[in-house]
This record gives C-alpha cells, sequence and structure tokens, in this order.
C-alpha cells in the first residue's frame, strides 16, 4: 500500500528524537466499537467496574502547572491549523520541555512533565492531554500493524504500540514520538480513555515483568485487565507473570483468554505450548505451534481446535467460549454446532445438546463430530 498522505516534519530539534506528524487520509483511521475523541464517561465507566476514581491512576491527569505552561506555549491567538505543531514543538525543542525519549519510561503525563522523558505511550498521555487542554480535538490510536516483543527464557512478553491524533476527523494529524520515525501506519484505530488508562497499566506491568518483580507486576496486570479485559496483550504477559509465579492453571487460563480475544496473538500461542512443554505434553505442543503457523486468516476452524484442546484439557468454559467464537465467525459449520452439543452433553445439559445436534444435522447429517454426538446421546438415552 502507497503513503496515505504527506508526512510532515515538526521545526525545531525534532529530527533527534524522532518526533513526526503524519498528515494522513481519512481512509487510515478505522474506529472500534468503544472509539469517541472525548471520553467524558471515564469516571462512570471506572465506577460500573466498581473502581473508585480515587484508586486508578488516570496516566493523562494535568496539574494546574501544566495547563498554564500549555497556555502559554500556544497562545490562543496561534491560528488554529497550526496548534498541533506549535504545541509538538514545545514538548520536544531545547526551548520547550526538551523531552527524551527512552523506551523503558512509562510514566504519567505529570511524571514525563517533571522527568523530562516519555516513551511513546507516556508522551501520547501528555501530547493528547495538553491539547485537549488548549481545546483542540485530541484521541488516543492504537497501531495494529506494529508491535514489540522481548523474550524472557522460553516465554514472550508482548506490547503493541499507542500514539495519537489530533485535529478534525477528516484529516488527522497522527503523531509518532519513537527512537525510529517513518512508519507507515496503514491501520490505525481510534480507542477510548478506558482503554488508554488499561494499557498504560499493562505497560507498567511488563516493564515490572522485565525488572523481574513479579508481585507488582500482577498487581498492574490484574487491574489492567479488570478496567479493560478485551486487551489480548494484557492477558498474555498475566499469563507469563502468573507462571513465574508458579501459578500454571492461571497462566493457562490467561493465555486461553488473550486466544480468545484475538486468535492472532502468536506470543500466546508459543507461551501457552512453553506451558505445556514443561509439563510433559508434547501433542498439545505440536498442536499450538501447528495454529500458530495458521493465523491470521480468521479461521473458523482454529476457534474449533483451540476449543478441542481446551476440552480435552478439561476445561469447559473455555471450550465453550472458543466454541462460540467460531460459531460467530460461521455459523454454518456443522463441526462447530456439533462441539457445542459435546460442551452442553458433557454438563448434562442432554435437552441443549440434542438442540445442537438438530442444527448440525440441518447442515451436514454425514458429519463425523456430529455422528458421533449423535452415537453419544443414543448412548445416554440407552442407559436410563
Amino acid at each position: 500500500m502507497r503513503d496515505l498522505g504527506r508526512r510532515v516534519e515538526a521545526p525545531g530539534q525534532l529530527w533527534k528524537l524522532g518526533v513526526v506528524l503524519l498528515s494522513l487520509l481519512t481512509a487510515a483511521c478505522s474506529t472500534s466499537p468503544d472509539a469517541h475523541p472525548f471520553d467524558t464517561t471515564l469516571s462512570n465507566e471506572l465506577a460500573t467496574l466498581g473502581f473508585d476514581s480515587q484508586s486508578i491512576l488516570v496516566p493523562f491527569e494535568l496539574s494546574d502547572e501544566m495547563i498554564q505552561w500549555a497556555q502559554e506555549a500556544v497562545p490562543q491567538a496561534v491560528p488554529k491549523d497550526q496548534k498541533v505543531d506549535r504545541l509538538l514543538e514545545a514538548l520536544v525543542s531545547l526551548e520547550g520541555l526538551n523531552l527524551e525519549y527512552k523506551a523503558d519510561y512509562t510514566g504519567t503525563a505529570r511524571e514525563v512533565f517533571e522527568q523530562r522523558k516519555a516513551n511513546c505511550l507516556s508522551f501520547t498521555h501528555l501530547f493528547v492531554a495538553m491539547a485537549r487542554a488548549l481545546q483542540m480535538e485530541a484521541y488516543f490510536l492504537m497501531v495494529d500493524e506494529v508491535q514489540t516483543f522481548a523474550r524472557e527464557g522460553d516465554l514472550v512478553i508482548r506490547a503493541g504500540h499507542i500514539t495519537a491524533a489530533a485535529g478534525p476527523s477528516h484529516e488527522p494529524k497522527i503523531l509518532e514520538f519513537s527512537e525510529l520515525p517513518g512508519a507507515d501506519y496503514r491501520r490505525v484505530s481510534r480507542i477510548s480513555d478506558r482503554r488508554a488508562v488499561a494499557l498504560f497499566y499493562s505497560n507498567r506491568g511488563a516493564e515490572k515483568l522485565r525488572a523481574e518483580e513479579i508481585g507488582e507486576a500482577i498487581w498492574w496486570l490484574e487491574r489492567a485487565a479488570a478496567i479493560d479485559p478485551l486487551v489480548a496483550d494484557t492477558w498474555v504477559n498475566l499469563g507469563v507473570a502468573r507462571r513465574w509465579q508458579g501459578e500454571m492453571e492461571l497462566s493457562e487460563a490467561s493465555y486461553r483468554r488473550a486466544l480468545e480475544i484475538d486468535v492472532d496473538t502468536v506470543a500466546a500461542y508459543h507461551n501457552l505450548a512453553a506451558l505445556y512443554r514443561h509439563q510433559g505434553e508434547e501433542d498439545a505442543v505440536r498442536q499450538l505451534l501447528a495454529l500458530a503457523d495458521r493465523r491470521g486468516n480468521r479461521n473458523p476452524f482454529t476457534y474449533l481446535e483451540l476449543g478441542d484442546l481446551s476440552l480435552r484439557k478439561g476445561d469447559l468454559q473455555s471450550a465453550e467460549r472458543f466454541y462460540r467464537r467460531a460459531l460467530n465467525l460461521d455459523s454454518d459449520i456443522a463441526p462447530i454446532h456439533a462441539a457445542l452439543g459435546q460442551v452442553a452433553l458433557s454438563n448434562g445439559n442432554t435437552r441443549g445438546a440434542r438442540r445442537w445436534l438438530k442444527h448440525a444435522r440441518r447442515l451436514d447429517p454425514e458429519d463425523r463430530r456430529t455422528l458421533r454426538l449423535d452415537h453419544q446421546l443414543n448412548a445416554r438415552q440407552a442407559e436410563r
């Protein structure tokens, strides 16, 4: 795919920090279901999840001093179409905050302002917060095709890439702050403030993992998962932390949860395979690695096989969730209906199993899994 827009390098000393603005067309930005540019309901959402707003560290909160600094750096008289560039220059130029890029520093906006250092996530928090304080439309973006991995022994720690956009939605300017500028972002999705908070907690947890502070890592990652349970990377890293803590069943459940969220989460396959290898289950290892090689096709049979693996491990709840994900991808596949019938039968729900069998027969009466379910149900009936 060709570059979708004109790359504009901000003035000043920005080259040494790798900070650029990418002026992209609307086609470069897809909107996720939970997306909105100004998440004014964050406190209510956290309260609904059972969090006291005072107990959650919101990384993009500003102090009065920081708001005043932003207003002085970008006066109201600056033309609207120049405010984004002016704010960016003020944040990173020698005459401004002179921020330094530190890949392993996930600070809050206040910490970044005080310490004058940031990674992509913490810089994004500061930029979005200050842009909003200046009455600009600013929001968080997840860059889908950029990921980072760290290997610790036989386990993989994974992190996605977050950045910010500012300006009108029909022609947003996308910010990039890293050691390697010049990214050609093809797939970005707007994320909510709540997810941005969760990603902050998740990144902090990953930092604690790399520092081998396992208890602290679990604390941050469990809260990240509670704030937003639909971030696969969080569950991958939580699985790593739980395995290092010796909590093998919880570790396995975390990896499976990551795969339920996103079947393309490669690190979850490899970490789960490493766990099974440690337990001497080589057949499961081979199956998982084979599934990992088929990633990227959104194939319902991948979820079907993951469900089968869960079923063999005796985890009926995970099996049912995987089978239902397969069903959502394609409801016209007989084996998926038969698999859900198998779960129902294993749970003692004979009536439910027969309903699933009816659907499976309608789609393919000769399917082997359907015939096996039919046989099991007949055998159960004969035992009565």
